[in-house]
């Protein structure tokens, strides 16, 4: 318990390296603790982050780890175990080590939950994909298919179709069209396919197609589909905070934690950044989300120190 920081950032890809940078900048001191599994691990490459555009995500958070360290910030491998609070202090609980925060960030991103279609999970984040904006131009013109799961299907669809003409929507599951909807893929000429896929096919060279329950198969190159976002937000739970749900109608979206727009959660002294509160936030919106966060917790800090050292003013009697 001899660790005491002005602030503990729980994880270390875009959001928390990003708040760390400006907390350290700051003159904070700066821990962060990164267990080495961010969400977007089974990617090649990061897009649409201005200037680094085509980066390789490891590649990307270690000189996020070295920007942090050159401020003076601290960044260590390991995984927090438990987060627990006594009176305006935060103990972060890492194996058997405990350290003490003023304030903390957490940035623990979100896992995936796939749909639990045979060869899916072993393609994910390679052919497998879910986002026109993080993967679409890499498989532009390419035979693609929308796995349809859920009510966001058609939404997909019509996204990809403005980079391919080549798209089939594969009803898998989910509710049925409406005649809205079915106008609109007729309109863009997306085939619509019925019947649940069985299967995930690929070869050496990758994703070669889907076969569906009743043994047609079709050709691909890729499969898009919209998995369910967990929150990855346990930690939280003895703090007072549980994850909300993000609806579309009856259907779970996924979970989030709930924050303002600088990441500071119902729970004083802990602020939420990235994946961990918006779903949507692709990585340069993480890193973004981090550095409000970071720049919102020095500015809280500083109220906090003023407000002691007026306390001591006071008390000394130089403060009428």
């Amino acid at each position: 318990m001899d660790e005491i920081y002005d602030v503990v950032v729980v994880g270390g890809s875009a959001a928390g390296l990003s708040g760390a940078v400006a907390l350290a900048r700051s003159r904070r001191s700066v821990l962060v603790v990164d267990a080495g599994d961010p969400r977007n691990a089974p990617a090649g490459h990061v897009h649409n982050f201005l200037t680094r555009d085509g980066t390789p995500p490891g590649e990307l958070y270690a000189a996020g780890r070295a920007e942090v360290a050159r401020y003076g910030g601290r960044v260590e491998t390991g995984r927090v175990t438990a987060l627990s609070r006594d009176g305006d202090r935060f103990g972060v609980h890492i194996g058997s080590r405990t350290v003490v925060a003023r304030r903390l960030l957490v940035a623990t991103g979100l896992r995936d939950e796939l749909p639990d279609v045979p060869g899916l999970a072993a393609r994910w984040g390679i052919d497998v994909l879910h986002c026109p904006y993080c993967h679409g131009w890499e498989v532009r013109d390419q035979r693609i298919g929308i796995l349809a799961t859920g009510p966001t299907a058609v939404h997909q669809a019509l996204l990809f179709r403005q980079l391919s003409t080549h798209v089939t929507l594969l009803r898998h599951s989910g509710p049925a069209l409406t005649g809205e909807q079915r106008d609109q893929l007729d309109a863009r000429g997306i085939t619509v396919t019925e019947g649940p896929v069985q299967e995930i096919e690929a070869g050496p060279e990758g994703l070669t197609g889907v076969q569906l329950a009743d043994g047609r198969q079709i050709r691909l190159d890729a499969v898009i589909v919209a998995p369910r976002m967990h929150a990855r937000a346990e930690l939280l739970a003895p703090l007072g905070l549980e994850p909300a749900e993000l609806r579309h109608g009856d259907y779970l979206i996924g979970t989030y934690i709930e924050a303002d727009p600088v990441g500071a959660t119902a729970v004083p002294g802990v602020w939420v950044a990235g994946n961990l509160t918006n779903l949507q936030a692709q990585v340069i919106t993480a890193a973004a989300a981090g550095l409000a966060a970071g720049a919102a917790i020095n500015y809280d800090l500083i109220l906090e120190e003023t407000g002691q050292a007026a306390a001591v003013l006071q008390t000394e009697g130089k403060v009428a």
